[in-house]
């Protein structure tokens, strides 16, 4: 098993749950939280399993740890800003997080076990709507697009053939020629006049969109 490269063993340092939890972390963000196993992270750590369980009951609760600690990455909607310019930078925020650990897309709605990081992030989500008068309803429903939003295009961009913010001219090229235009017009012309253009970033698509429901949800809650 490769075993991550920022995992440093050091078996002088006494292991710990938090020792235990950075360790998962960066399992997952470098080999796939599919291949984590409680086996695979004492190996990492240069311990045996049955070491694990006196600081983590199972692995269930690894992973909720694991997302919680995520969740404690993102910065919290401010009551210092207006709420559209605190929901912003709070999707930015969950964003970036999401991109260090994409792992964590799929997890972060899924947990049923949800730590103090993660109650902590949505009540302040939660607290940042209401308190901009936002109904209990209407708080329901934007709470509901925006993270849809947010995770969706995290799930994309996760997926996408190439790492950064702008596509490398190899792929370019590589896409370019498999364009028939007189078969796929639109998409030639969306193609080279848009997506293969030199400094073309696809996170410009997401803030973008997300101003666009900041600005309908404004609307809708008057």
């Amino acid at each position: 098993m490769d075993v991550p490269n920022s995992q440093v063993t050091d078996k002088r340092i006494p292991l710990s749950r938090e020792r235990i939890l950075r360790a998962a972390v960066a399992f997952a963000d470098e080999i796939g939280i599919g291949s984590l196993t409680m086996r695979k992270l004492g190996e990492t750590l240069g311990v045996e399993a049955m070491s694990l369980y006196n600081h983590v009951a199972n692995k269930e609760e690894l992973l909720d740890s694991m997302v919680d600690a995520v969740f404690n990455e993102i910065e919290l909607p401010s009551e210092d800003n207006e709420w559209k310019t605190a929901m912003r930078n709070r999707a930015i925020s969950t964003r970036k997080a999401l991109s260090r650990h994409s792992w964590a897309i799929t997890l972060m709605q899924s947990r049923t076990s949800p730590g103090t990081a993660t109650l902590r992030h949505h009540n302040a989500v939660l607290g940042c709507l209401r308190n901009a008068g936002f109904t209990i309803e209407m708080t329901a429903h934007a709470f509901s697009l925006i993270d849809s939003y947010i995770y969706g295009f995290a799930q994309q961009e996760s997926s996408l053939p190439f790492e950064g913010a702008e596509i490398p001219a190899e792929v370019a090229e590589a896409f370019a020629k498999q364009l028939l235009p007189k078969e796929y017009p639109h998409l030639t012309e969306f193609a080279l006049e848009h997506v293969l253009r030199p400094g073309y970033d696809y996170g410009m698509e997401f803030e973008f969109g997300l101003d666009l429901i900041f600005d309908g949800l404004e609307l809708a809650r008057l």
